[in-house]
């Protein structure tokens, strides 16, 4: 026992000292307001402003939203490279690994090149029409945000789902397809149930770095967007305002926490 302690003790104190370490003295910087002391101020403050409030809700709704959008359309995306034959299938699978790979504002910056106010998509549309503006304007506002999520993350849905259903059985499908269970059937009560574990992954990760995701909304220029990162971006490097940014960080670790511990829950009374 003793021997297990000493070589679990390594690990433990490097962890501490990378992460928990940090944790504690954003905690403590928290409650330390610029005029000295300790105290509940920097709370009161950020907790009573409006740009907070909007933040937050920002924050989550565009997590779940992503998550939710990232879960249905992995899903069917890992489905079809799976069960449905076609040419490239599998240099389509390997492509999932290399683009888990990129960088969240590299996709982003694909997209402003097809659909910002100079991007490929307004270009041709000038070209036909002669207007001197085309009507993808999207991306600046929330929605845009959500697009780019929802591009970014899907391959992180789909990669444990890829590995799910190489797994699977395939004289499962067969024997319901020659019982004359037609393909929706198929997918609803053998190959869903399968899948459920692996899409409790996929989402409990999508759902987690698109509530602590800060390129994705820097990059598309969203002014109108503020979540919980660029809140504390602009707090501590444009404001100077290191106990209002500390304040915003501890609320979004605990954001991200509870719903991740929200998720976990409702996945395992779902049978995930």
């Amino acid at each position: 026992m003793t021997r297990r302690l000493a070589w679990a003790l390594p690990p433990v104190v490097l962890l501490a000292a990378a992460s928990l370490y940090p944790l504690v003295l954003v905690l403590r910087q928290s409650f330390q307001p610029d005029t000295g002391g300790t105290s509940l101020k920097p709370y009161t403050d950020v907790f009573v402003s409006g740009a907070f409030r909007e933040a937050l809700w920002t924050t989550v709704w565009l997590a779940l939203a992503a998550t939710a959008c990232c879960l249905v359309l992995g899903f069917f995306l890992a489905l079809v490279i799976a069960f449905v034959p076609f040419p490239g299938a599998k240099a389509v699978a390997r492509f999932v690994d290399v683009f888990l790979s990129f960088p969240s504002f590299l996709i982003t910056l694909a997209l402003l090149f097809l659909y910002g106010n100079v991007g490929v998509a307004n270009g041709m549309w000038s070209e036909v029409t002669g207007a001197a503006s085309g009507p993808f304007d999207f991306l600046t506002t929330p929605w845009g945000v959500l697009l780019a999520e929802v591009t970014y993350f899907t391959p992180f849905v789909m990669r444990p789902l890829l590995a799910a259903f190489s797994g699977l059985d395939p004289a499962q499908t067969e024997v319901a397809a020659s019982l004359g269970a037609r393909p929706a059937r198929i997918v609803r009560q053998v190959i869903l149930p399968e899948a459920l574990p692996a899409l409790a992954a996929g989402g409990g990760l999508v759902l987690v770095l698109a509530l602590n995701e800060f390129g994705i909304v820097l990059f598309t220029g969203a002014k109108g967007v503020t979540t919980l990162p660029t809140l504390i971006y602009g707090k501590a490097i444009l404001e100077s305002d290191y106990p209002g940014a500390c304040v915003v960080a501890v609320v979004n670790v605990l954001v991200s926490v509870g719903l991740y511990a929200l998720y976990r829950m409702v996945s395992r009374r779902a049978g995930a």
